[in-house]
């Protein structure tokens, strides 16, 4: 089993040397980051995602759609639909502190905006929170 939790408790792959924890989207990036390039090998790289373990891939709502699970619950809206986000399957906690709640007008944020963007003259909210309460 090479399940490791990487930095910020993310989802990982544990190298031959069972120290070494390599986040899930390090794995097949054509990087070595394990010192005998494990986290490359042919046989979990030839297919992707099919090739990798389950516990390093996340499945999108929309079934062609697929991300590392490192970045579910990021923020981000990787897969599209912000399903990593928002879904009951991806389980994300709340926005955390470096985050304000409100529905983003950007396609990129889901239901949370990193607070740097607050009162920088940008509507980021639907209803302008970011520019008036955040």
């Amino acid at each position: 089993n090479r399940f490791c939790a990487a930095s910020h408790n993310r989802t990982g792959f544990l190298c031959d040397d069972r120290v070494t924890c390599v986040p899930a989207s390090h794995v097949c990036n054509r990087i070595w980051d394990c010192r005998n390039g494990e986290d490359e090998q042919e046989q979990l790289c030839a297919d992707l995602p099919r090739s990798l373990p389950g516990y390093l891939v996340f499945h999108c709502g929309n079934p062609a759609h697929w991300i590392y699970a490192d970045r579910r619950c990021d923020g981000m809206n990787d897969c599209g639909d912000c399903s990593d986000e928002m879904e009951s399957l991806a389980a994300c906690p709340p926005c955390g502190s470096a985050w304000w709640s409100c529905t983003p007008v950007l396609h990129e944020y889901c239901t949370c905006i990193p607070k740097r963007l607050c009162r920088d003259s940008i509507q980021h909210c639907a209803g302008w929170s970011d520019e008036y309460i955040c």
